[in-house]
């Protein structure tokens, strides 16, 4: 599964830099849908922030990957 994940997330990476060379000659109001992509990234990385916790990852892993301690990391995640 951690395979997948990795070319998946890699895709996406892709995804979002040609969408920031698209958006360069494009109009505003794209420019706005572009920012507006800023909360959804932030509602994944919350979900699976959460699902990693719930499924046993404790708050210094968390906050490892993170690059953050994991008091940080519970103060920015935890409900």
């Amino acid at each position: 599964m951690s395979v997948e994940t990795m070319s998946y997330l890699a895709m996406l990476r892709r995804m979002i830099r040609a969408a920031g060379r698209r958006v360069a000659e494009a109009d505003e109001f794209e420019l706005a849908e572009l920012l507006a992509l800023r909360a959804e990234l932030d509602a994944a990385i919350a979900a699976s922030v959460k699902g990693q916790h719930d499924n046993g990852r404790s708050w210094a892993e968390i906050g490892a990957a993170a690059g953050m301690s994991k008091q940080a990391a519970a103060k920015r995640w935890a409900a």
